[in-house]
């Protein structure tokens, strides 16, 4: 089958879409696309939670209290929910995405679009998870939707919004009608690598916005870590070939800001039991959930100083969290830093 025939197979105004992944995201989006009539099936590696979900209509243990769409149908069987899809988005911890994509690609016809869904970099390897789509499937058209997404607040209908990035224009396209509703926009972008790598790296920075609310730091503080955070953020992109200029919309600094300002980031939970006191495996344990950042910070580190990129910040989280460096001493160090210029990228014409 063509990669025409699988994106004509079904009317453009119904798909049919699976959700891989049991996750609050995961199921918030399966309501979106449940709710705008698309024939809907969102997989969970776990029976008892699948069955749970379909016999009570909803999620208890990631969104309870949130009812699940009556056209939802939630299954543990993996070829079931993607056999016949047109669309498949994946919203599996980094841990394990490739073992669930690797399992569901002999099932997946030619053209599907793989949406990621996933915010992380691939455990001990610097591999995106839009990478691992490309590297267990063969023609397939691949996406990433990465955003200021809090699954509590879409499915509480607050007014949200979100970024299709893919180079294949049409894709973007199908995305948005699929996903659009009263209160649910998303705009799209072609710089997938810029996308993907803005979601993976804001995960680190809320980590230390974490720590500084734990330790009392007011808004001040919060303000310049964001803000340097952004900087930083910019800077390990172009080292990477990313478009910088991706960092300042929804994907970066929209999320970046939303993922350090609230308690409802797993990130910052993490980083603020740390500030507590808690040992980093304490606190991971006491989240229940996984927290993408803390494998991430590992592998930035290594990346920065591989390619010579100046990131104090991702310096002073690896320390604190693997090194055993008091946060205290951290600070100090942090602040006793070179004071450099500010903005590193402008849209003032040079004078050469």
């Amino acid at each position: 089958m063509t990669q025409r025939d699988v994106s004509s197979s079904a009317p453009e105004s119904r798909y049919s879409i699976a959700i891989l992944g049991g996750g609050s995201f995961g199921t918030a989006i399966a309501n979106i696309v449940a709710g705008n009539g698309h024939d809907t099936r969102q997989w969970m590696r776990d029976p008892e939670r699948a069955a749970a979900c379909m016999a009570n209509r909803e999620n208890q243990y990631y969104l309870p209290g949130v009812e699940l769409h009556p056209e939802l149908n939630v299954t543990a069987d993996l070829e079931q929910a993607v056999r016949g899809c047109q669309i498949v988005f994946v919203a599996i911890p980094s841990k394990s995405f490739r073992e669930v994509v690797h399992r569901a690609a002999p099932v997946l016809a030619p053209g599907t679009m793989l949406i990621s869904l996933t915010k992380g970099i691939e455990h001990d390897q610097f591999h995106l998870m839009s990478d691992i789509l490309r590297e267990e499937t063969e023609g397939m058209r691949v996406g990433v939707l990465s955003g200021p997404n809090f699954a509590k607040e879409i499915v509480a209908a607050h007014y949200t919004a979100t970024v299709i990035a893919s180079e294949d224009e049409s894709l973007c396209s199908t995305i948005q009608k699929v996903l659009h509703s009263e209160t649910f926009r998303v705009y799209s972008s072609n710089d997938v690598f810029g996308v993907e790598l803005a979601g993976a790296l804001k995960n680190i920075y809320a980590i230390v916005t974490g720590m500084a609310v734990a330790l009392g730091r007011g808004q001040n503080t919060t303000s310049l870590l964001i803000t340097r955070a952004l900087a930083e953020m910019m800077r390990f992109a172009e080292a990477m070939g990313a478009d910088p200029m991706t960092f300042i919309g929804l994907a970066g600094v929209g999320d970046l800001i939303l993922t350090c300002s609230s308690d409802l980031s797993r990130n910052y939970r993490v980083g603020y039991l740390v500030g507590k006191g808690k040992k980093l495996e304490e606190a991971v344990t006491e989240i229940g959930q996984v927290a993408e950042g803390v494998n991430t910070v590992r592998l930035i580190k290594a990346k920065a100083d591989e390619l010579g990129v100046y990131m104090p910040l991702v310096s002073a989280i690896h320390a604190i969290l693997f090194e055993g460096t008091p946060i205290p001493t951290v600070i100090r160090e942090l602040m006793s830093g070179a004071q450099t210029f500010d903005v590193a990228y402008s849209a003032k014409p040079s004078s050469d």
